[in-house]
């Protein structure tokens, strides 16, 4: 979505997207830059905010297990990665079958991005990437359209 407008649009367009994404991402970082200047109690690295935004969001679990995703998936109607600890895991339900796509970080001029396709697509946040995911299919097999919120296993 692009808000830079009075009013938003949806971008079709994979690379105006990118550079949307990136566009806002940066106003974002520096919008919290201007607010930590002004003496925010919690100050925060802007490279930082990219890395725990997204826990904010009903669709992040934190750290669990496969099994556990599963698990959730299964009981809303059919994973962090624990094997590289920076990277996250999306796990999606596809044709009645779970599958699980690794998130991982990349870091250029100093900043970090997240991307499913090796760096091809970056985001500069999950938030980003999963709202990327939602309309359009880029890499995965479908879009992203119910996300699974926590529920008691």
């Amino acid at each position: 979505m692009d808000f830079s407008g009075r009013t938003g649009r949806v971008i079709e367009n994979p690379v105006e997207a990118q550079s949307a994404a990136l566009e806002e991402g940066q106003t974002w970082r520096k919008r919290s830059q201007r607010m930590n200047v002004l003496g925010s109690p919690s100050p925060l690295h802007p490279s930082s905010l990219s890395t725990v935004i997204h826990r904010t969001q009903v669709w992040f679990h934190g750290r669990i297990m496969r099994e556990e995703a599963h698990k959730m998936i299964i009981q809303q109607g059919q994973v962090d990665g624990q094997s590289n600890p920076k990277a996250f895991v999306l796990t999606l339900c596809h044709h009645q079958k779970i599958k699980h796509f690794q998130i991982l970080p990349c870091e250029e001029d100093g900043q970090v991005f997240f991307s499913l396709d090796d760096g091809a697509t970056k985001f500069t946040d999950l938030i980003h990437l999963v709202e990327f995911y939602q309309l359009n299919r880029g890499v995965l097999p479908c879009k992203l359209k119910h996300p699974c919120t926590t529920v008691a296993l």
